[in-house]
């Protein structure tokens, strides 16, 4: 059942391209200008990262070279990012969460000051302190508010992080979205090129190839939510599409299923009408943040928040069963 609630309209699920769904809208549309589409998926970063790229038929070699390339540095930034590796620089930082003055390498200090960023952008919502609330959440134990406060500091290329009171880092969904980012930036001899990490995607798509992204249907994964269509106006440049949600990572309780999303007003997971978000943004980086604000702050605040921050586009699937999109989103579904 879908509802009309103002300013947003329901949406209508349509056939997508393929699942995952991301590709050209009409894949003949390559062949016809003797184009190929190359693709490489591998797993990192707890999930399956996938790349493609729009090459001539002469340059299949060459583009699956770089394929190999981009997916060596992504699992290289990843080594760096992960807090599953007690080596990894991530850990390195976590291993005393009272110290002050750790020095960073440029990997993750790049992506703890779009972590700051990030925070101010979506009013406190993205916060990668909560690794000890999202352990609670999972461990089924208390959870409250984080109370250390952290900086980052900067001296000439080298970073330092500096903590007020207990703090320890998750980057989570931050670190996927600046991965994709990235690696899309090392794909920038292809007009068409994609950098899917784990649903959080950096796009670029060619004048001549329109290109759609499918959203999976949390409740049945045969199916699709909707289908976004990358409107032309934004050929030739880069776009950020991200999807976050509580059907995953979840944990049985004593009071119902414990999520991976953590309010940080509360400490604990978000008490929220919203099951998934799926954003656009200009980034998959800021898309990513913004999908988890909305689901977060639950619909009402979350379309607010979505208009204050810039998102280009959303849809919402909500505990009620309707999706909804504002208005700005029909581009998107044509």
């Amino acid at each position: 059942m879908t509802t009309l609630v103002s300013p947003v309209t329901p949406v209508t699920p349509v056939a997508g391209w393929g699942r995952p769904g991301l590709g050209p809208a009409d894949p003949a549309d390559s062949a016809d200008r003797g184009a190929v589409d190359r693709t490489l998926a591998f797993t990192a970063m707890g999930g399956t990262v996938s790349l493609r790229v729009t090459c001539a038929a002469d340059r299949v070699s060459s583009a699956d070279a770089d394929l190999r390339a981009v997916a060596a540095r992504i699992r290289a930034w990843a080594d760096r990012l992960t807090r599953f590796d007690t080596a990894s620089d991530l850990s390195v930082l976590n291993r005393d969460p009272w110290a002050s003055a750790v020095p960073v390498g440029a990997t993750l200090g790049a992506v703890l000051e779009q972590a700051m960023v990030l925070e101010q952008r979506t009013e406190g919502l993205v916060d990668v302190t909560l690794l000890d609330a999202r352990l609670a959440a999972q461990d089924g134990g208390p959870s409250e508010p984080p109370s250390g406060h952290w900086w980052l500091e900067r001296r000439g290329r080298h970073r330092s992080v500096s903590r007020q009171g207990r703090v320890t880092f998750d980057l989570d969904g931050v670190g996927k979205g600046w991965v994709a980012d990235r690696a899309l930036e090392l794909l920038h001899a292809y007009p068409a090129a994609m950098v899917d990490a784990d649903g959080d995607i950096a796009l670029r798509v060619a004048h001549d190839t329109p290109w759609q992204v499918a959203i999976a249907d949390p409740r049945d994964d045969t199916v699709d939510l909707a289908v976004l269509t990358v409107p032309r106006r934004w050929a030739g440049g880069r776009v950020g599409i991200s999807t976050s949600g509580t059907s995953v990572h979840r944990w049985p309780g004593a009071n119902g299923p414990r999520h991976h999303l953590i309010d940080p007003r509360t400490g604990r997971p978000a008490q929220t009408d919203v099951v998934q978000a799926t954003v656009v943004a200009e980034t998959a980086l800021a898309a990513e943040a913004l999908a988890k604000s909305a689901v977060i702050s639950g619909s009402d605040e979350g379309l607010d928040l979505l208009e204050r921050a810039g998102a280009q586009a959303e849809v919402l699937l909500l505990q009620s069963g309707d999706s909804i999109a504002t208005l700005r989103t029909l581009d998107w579904m044509s």
